[in-house]
């Protein structure tokens, strides 16, 4: 087998599980390298608890995570929420981090974001898309045999355009640990987004676990139907006619930014 290594940024200690647990799942299972890097230590996302306490108890939930998954590392940066930019520390800080796992594959969100946050980690990626393969910049960490391919994580933003589904992975088949994964994030999915959508008087304490899926799925994990049906011709066109029947998938636009490839080699890097 010829092991793949993929790098997903997320901005937060969940988004890499929310966007890309799925296919991580697949991944690993079949034998590749996975790492999630979280850009900030998550120390906001509560409504009422103390902000070191609150950080350290999110590095616990991806650590979690990440043996539900079989990644090979899950990483926090010491970034607090709300305050990571686009500064020169921050990108030689990716860099490094894409030369030291020399991946197949780098991941982050699209800079159409609506956080701040997501926006700043997918500008530093997208930066280092190039800065990586540049020898006499970062020169105490040499750059990787060949430079990775860039891709972008699923979003439903829609200006200035909506994202394109250049790839696209079944997850129906791996949905519990996808939800096992968001299950580990308790302080995000039953504590601070209930609240910060209006559920501020939810408690997930006394539910049992097909309870929390079914919180799980409705809440947050069935955007990825709409993924799906986004992606529907480019499902077919992997799965054959299995694909019109996909109900959930994560999906991935190539990013021009990296190692070109074609689209059928870009396809194929997230297949088992």
């Amino acid at each position: 087998m010829n092991q793949k290594k993929f790098l997903v940024f997320g901005a937060h200690p969940d988004d890499c599980d929310l966007l890309f647990g799925g296919t991580a799942v697949k991944l690993a299972r079949a034998g590749h390298l996975v790492k999630f890097v979280s850009a900030c230590n998550g120390d906001c996302g509560h409504q009422s608890m103390d902000r070191k306490a609150l950080a350290e108890r999110r590095y616990a939930e991806t650590q979690a995570s990440a043996k539900i998954a079989g990644l090979a590392e899950y990483q926090v940066l010491n970034h607090h929420d709300c305050e990571i930019e686009n500064t020169l520390a921050a990108r030689e800080e990716v860099i490094r981090i894409i030369r030291k796992f020399q991946p197949d594959v780098v991941l982050s969100h699209r800079n159409c974001d609506y956080h701040a946050d997501h926006r700043a980690i997918a500008q530093l990626v997208m930066d280092a898309a190039y800065l990586v393969k540049v020898p006499l910049y970062c020169a105490d960490t040499p750059i990787p045999a060949k430079n990775p391919v860039f891709a972008y994580l699923y979003d439903r933003f829609r200006n200035p355009r909506p994202i394109r589904a250049n790839a696209a992975v079944e997850i129906d088949s791996v949905l519990e640990p996808k939800l096992r994964m968001m299950d580990c994030h308790a302080s995000q999915f039953y504590e601070w987004l209930p609240w910060d959508k209006g559920f501020r008087d939810f408690d997930a304490s006394g539910m049992s676990w097909e309870q929390k899926k079914a919180w799980l799925y409705e809440k947050w994990a069935c955007r990825f139907e709409a993924a799906a049906d986004l992606a529907r011709h480019t499902l077919c066109e992997i799965y054959g006619d299995a694909g019109k029947t996909v109900k959930c998938a994560e999906i991935f636009e190539f990013s021009e930014y990296g190692e070109p490839v074609s689209e059928e080699e870009f396809r194929n890097l997230f297949l088992c």
